[in-house]
């Protein structure tokens, strides 16, 4: 079947690619593009979608969509992906809730010089002190 989308690396891509692939820089799924896309080359190996989606255990439309994005918008998208808009998660803290959260732990540091106690950070707000009814009886 003819191709509507067709590769032709540059030499510096098919470096790009072939560092990629050597250093295992990034991710699994960057190292997979790198391998398909140097597969996908016209002016390489130019093997058929359907051969290289066996060989990486992928879709032959996964193919086509990688050398789509390759060759409409570029390169360096095709082999990176495509970055999220939004995480999958929203932030818990924001920039405010971290820095009362660090001072609040802060505040209650001891100072140097004290003598050493078994509850160094102190007891949390709101909770109540666990040792505070300990005697000696109870530790030994």
């Amino acid at each position: 079947m003819q191709k509507k989308y067709i590769v032709r690396l540059t030499e510096t891509e098919r470096e790009v690619c072939q560092d990629v692939i050597r250093k295992l820089k990034g991710s699994s799924s960057k190292v997979r593009r790198a391998q398909m896309l140097l597969k996908t080359d016209a002016d390489g190996p130019c093997w058929p979608d359907e051969r290289i989606a066996d060989a990486f255990c992928c879709r032959r439309q996964t193919v086509e969509r990688l050398r789509e994005r390759c060759v409409t918008e570029s390169f360096e998208r095709a082999l990176n992906g495509k970055k999220r808009k939004n995480p999958p998660t929203a932030p818990k803290l924001d920039g405010v809730g971290e820095a009362k959260l660090i001072a609040m732990r802060l505040a209650g540091f001891p100072q140097v010089g004290k003598p050493f106690s078994p509850n160094l950070f102190g007891p949390w707000p709101g909770h109540a002190d666990a040792s505070a009814g300990r005697t000696d009886a109870m530790a030994r």
